[in-house]
């Protein structure tokens, strides 16, 4: 396999060499500015209240990976919170072609955002305030940096805080409610970790910040059913799994089944599948990636050649 993290870093220093824009864009009101320049109004409730849906696709040599997939996530969560970004399908599609083709960038991180917006003079009707929609692309993020591949993740599940209740936060709908997520990030790192993994309100696993999991059990890979986002990686790992014979499936996941797992390992836009080697300071197996995480992450980066999931950009349009 090709190594990514060469890519990623050959391809920025050479298109920033010619491109100020290589650092990152973003569009805002309609006009693509560097991405350090790039500014929403104070009253935005998008800042004031994280009243807003947002999505994340990756660009990955010259080319969307499964761009349908986070616009029908994108547009499902601005249905479900009342949110309208002005902009119909091929028109969203257009505008992250031409925000990235203006940064140049081959490896990119592109964020789509709808916020409720401002508020007309005297009002806090949410029916009365003008939706804002956003974008910006930037060099492409890795959560858990290239070379550590193989060391893996170090996790802990978090006593202090547990996952917010769907019924409070819908996390099938990409938003910024991190309060918790931040609390468990926090506990990690007091506790000489850096990447937490939620539990509910009744025991169960749901996520983590910002990245699924996936527990390998008796034989067979589980992921959360509930209280976790629908990731796109996540459809990613069981479509693969599937394709290979790997057994797969959605479950409700308890503490001490996904502490007796065989291998644990994260998805996420940001890094793709990342192998999770130590769980509250005890190493699983030897410490390192296990040979079905590895086996999954191979397909997955494999992945971003076929062309079932890929869309070009032309750059020089």
């Amino acid at each position: 396999m090709t190594d990514a993290a060469t890519i990623t870093t050959g391809a920025a220093a050479a298109a920033a060499a010619d491109n100020p824009l290589a650092a990152g864009a973003a569009l805002v009101d309609g006009q693509i500015v560097p991405i350090a320049e790039a500014r929403i109004p104070i009253t935005d409730t998008g800042f004031t209240r994280s009243d807003l849906t947002y999505d994340v696709v990756a660009v990955w040599g010259g080319a969307f990976f499964r761009l349908d997939d986070h616009l029908d996530r994108f547009e499902r969560g601005c249905g479900k919170l009342r949110l309208d970004p002005g902009l119909n399908r091929g028109e969203l599609e257009g505008a992250l072609h031409e925000l990235v083709r203006a940064t140049g960038l081959r490896e990119a991180y592109v964020d789509i955002i709808c916020t409720r917006g401002t508020p007309p003079p005297g009002s806090r009707d949410p029916r009365e305030f003008r939706n804002r929609f956003y974008a910006f692309a930037i060099p492409y993020v890795w959560l858990l940096k290239w070379e550590e591949r193989d060391t893996g993740m170090d996790a802990i599940i978090p006593r202090s805080v547990e996952r917010i209740s769907p019924r409070s936060i819908d996390p099938t709908v990409k938003n910024f409610h991190w309060g918790d997520l931040t609390r468990g990030l926090y506990e990690a790192y007091d506790n000489g970790a850096r990447f937490p993994v939620l539990l509910d309100g009744e025991g169960y696993i749901t996520e983590g910040a910002g990245y699924n999991v996936f527990a390998y059990v008796d034989g067979e890979l589980l992921t959360p059913d509930r209280g976790a986002l629908e990731g796109i990686t996540r459809l990613s790992v069981m479509e693969l799994a599937r394709e290979h014979g790997i057994p797969v499936r959605e479950a409700r996941i308890d503490e001490a089944t996904f502490r007796r797992a065989d291998e644990l390992f994260s998805a996420t836009t940001s890094g793709g599948v990342m192998a999770i080697t130590k769980l509250d300071g005890v190493p699983l197996g030897d410490g390192t990636a296990g040979p079905l995480t590895r086996r999954i992450r191979d397909l997955y980066w494999e992945a971003h050649s076929d062309l079932r999931y890929i869309t070009p950009i032309v750059y020089d349009a």
